[in-house]
This record gives C-alpha cells, structure tokens and sequence, in this order.
C-alpha cells in the first residue's frame, strides 16, 4: 500500500520555497476550519438576535459621538 503522506511531502519538496509556504498555510487552514466554521456560525445567530432585540427597541444605544468622545477620555 503506497504511503500517501510519504508521496506528497516528496512531492512538496520539489515547491519553491513560496509555494511550500502556501501549502503550509492551507494545510493549517484546513485543521481549524471546523471550529472557525462553528465560531463564525455562532457569531452569525448572535448578530441576528442583537440585530432584532435593536430594532424592536430592546437595546439602549449611544451617539457615536459620545463614544468616541469617551473613549478619547478614556485612553488620551
């Protein structure tokens, strides 16, 4: 049974530097895309909830303005 793993890191040795870089990040991508799926699932059930409890009136909101000017108050 040939050994798979073997025949591509055979295979990515023979990349340039910048394309062995590129596989590298997607190879890493790949590992994590399952959980980054699900966090930016989360995320999106979460702007929806802050979205209508916003425009049912349910949230109390602040001018920009005074945000800014806050935060400039905050950390000059």
């Amino acid at each position: 049974m040939p050994d798979v793993v073997a025949d591509l890191a055979e295979q990515a040795r023979e990349l340039s530097p910048a394309e062995r870089s590129r596989l590298v990040d997607l190879l890493l991508e790949s590992l994590h895309e399952s959980p980054l799926a699900e966090v930016e699932a989360a995320w999106a059930v979460e702007i929806e909830r802050r979205m209508a409890a916003y425009e049912r009136g349910g949230v109390q909101t602040f001018a920009a303005e005074d945000v800014f000017a806050e935060a400039r108050r905050i950390a000059p």
